[in-house]
This record gives C-alpha cells, sequence and structure tokens, in this order.
C-alpha cells in the first residue's frame, strides 16, 4: 500500500464551523475506510497548516477520498506520496 501525508488548512467555511472538525474528522475516517483507505495518523497542527494527516492505501482510492473532501469546502490540502526508508531502497535499486 501506499503512504500519503497531507498538509490540510481549513477553509473560511471550516474555521466557521471548527467545534465540528473531529466530528467531520470521524466521518472522513469512516468515508476513507469504505473506500479501503487506511487512516494511520492525524494531527491538529500550529502554524501554516491546520492539520496533518497520514493515510495507507491504493492511489486511485486516496485520490477519490481527498477529491470527494475537498468538495465538502471545509479544507484544502496538499498532498505528498510518502516512502518508508525501505521503499526508497527499492526505488534507488532500480537506478541504472
Amino acid at each position: 500500500m501506499a503512504t500519503f501525508i497531507s498538509l490540510v488548512s481549513f477553509t473560511d467555511q471550516g474555521i466557521r464551523n471548527v467545534k465540528d472538525s473531529p466530528s467531520r474528522f470521524d466521518a472522513f475516517r469512516a468515508m476513507a475506510e469504505k473506500a479501503g483507505v487506511s487512516v494511520k495518523g492525524v494531527y491538529y497542527t500550529v502554524g501554516t497548516c491546520d492539520m496533518v494527516t497520514i493515510v495507507e492505501g491504493p492511489d486511485d482510492a486516496v485520490t477519490a477520498v481527498l477529491l470527494k473532501v475537498g468538495t465538502l469546502g471545509n479544507v484544502r490540502s496538499q498532498t505528498m506520496r510518502a516512502f518508508s526508508v525501505d521503499e526508497m531502497r527499492a526505488v534507488l535499486a532500480k537506478m541504472a
């Protein structure tokens, strides 16, 4: 399974309803799990981003879940594919 890290920021709508954020996260987790995506971690942060999420799953399933969350209007995200040290070793071994 691929790992993805998302840097999440509240939109104006999301921050107006910030007290609902933990409940929205519960709904996100349920939606992700239904799509075959495992939520490995979520952290509320202070600074440039409001949250960091770590999920695992097939590329297309993760993409679909994140796009669906974006359509709800509460957050915007920047998502990065993450590689463990062992995964990076395998990638580097393929270099000619």
